[in-house]
């Protein structure tokens, strides 16, 4: 029991890996704090011209905002404001790591652009930022018009009984990132993103997250892409494919 115990509470150690930075540090060409320096949350891109929507981007499990800066150069590219959140313990931001601090934050972060922005407002999450944006989308549907999960899970226990099988892990795990649970009735369109050759979060736990979903929906895999390097495999021509899903008014 104590082995157990010990082993929950280094869970974070093997679920989160944050990197600091000063501000000036995650700051680049074409991004800025977000929403002023004072009250960072993350960094912003805009369009050339008018904004047709706003995406908010949660990131995976490692690093910070500021390493996502990809999204941000095709996004604004296709005339999307693009926000990359940051969480709580990343970057320049202080906080506590795990689920419900994520998450939390997470929907401040889209009370605040939805206010700000006002619709249409998209979520795009990447691993463990799939986990965190499927939570905070349940809690915010009314701000939520699509969204976009890029390598995600069903449910974590899923994976995390795949990495450790020697582990009871649906009793040790304290944070669950349930996203099926979560998504059973959005209302929303979701796209699901699985890279085809994914050894981090085998396609088939995002295959079970997307069965579950109800219409509409739509999976696109990437064809011999890893879990780190789908991003290299698709062009603009990809992205606005999904985009044309994800904001068309009627599905």
């Amino acid at each position: 029991m104590i082995l157990f115990a010990g082993v929950a509470n280094l869970q974070d150690r093997f679920l989160y890996f944050p990197e600091k930075a000063a501000i000036d540090d995650v700051v680049s060409g074409g991004l800025h704090a977000w929403p002023t320096p004072a009250a960072f949350r993350g960094l912003v891109a805009e369009p050339a011209g008018p904004a047709r929507a706003t995406a908010i981007v949660f990131h995976g499990n490692a690093g910070h905002a500021g390493h996502r800066s990809f999204y941000a150069a095709m996004l604004t590219r296709l005339g999307l404001r693009v926000i990359l959140a940051e969480y709580p313990g990343y970057g320049p931001r202080d906080g506590t790591l795990g689920e419900e601090s994520l998450v939390a934050d997470a929907q401040q972060t889209i009370v605040l652009a939805h206010r700000l922005y006002d619709a249409p407002q998209l979520l795009i999450g990447e691993s463990l930022g799939a986990g965190v944006a499927a939570a905070a989308s349940s809690r915010e549907r009314d701000k939520t018009a699509g969204l976009l999960l890029i390598t995600p899970w069903d449910r974590l226990e899923h994976v995390a009984a795949y990495h450790f099988p020697w582990l009871p892990v649906k009793w040790l795990l304290r944070d669950r990132y349930d996203s099926m649970t979560h998504l059973a009735s959005c209302g929303f369109p979701v796209l699901v993103v699985l890279a085809e050759r994914d050894s981090i979060v085998p396609a088939r736990f995002g295959e079970a997250l997307y069965d579950a979903l109800a219409e509409p929906r739509r999976l696109m895999v990437v064809k011999s892409a890893d879990h780190n390097d789908w991003i290299g495999r698709v062009d603009e021509t990809w992205w606005r494919e999904a985009l044309g899903f994800l904001l068309t008014p009627s599905h």
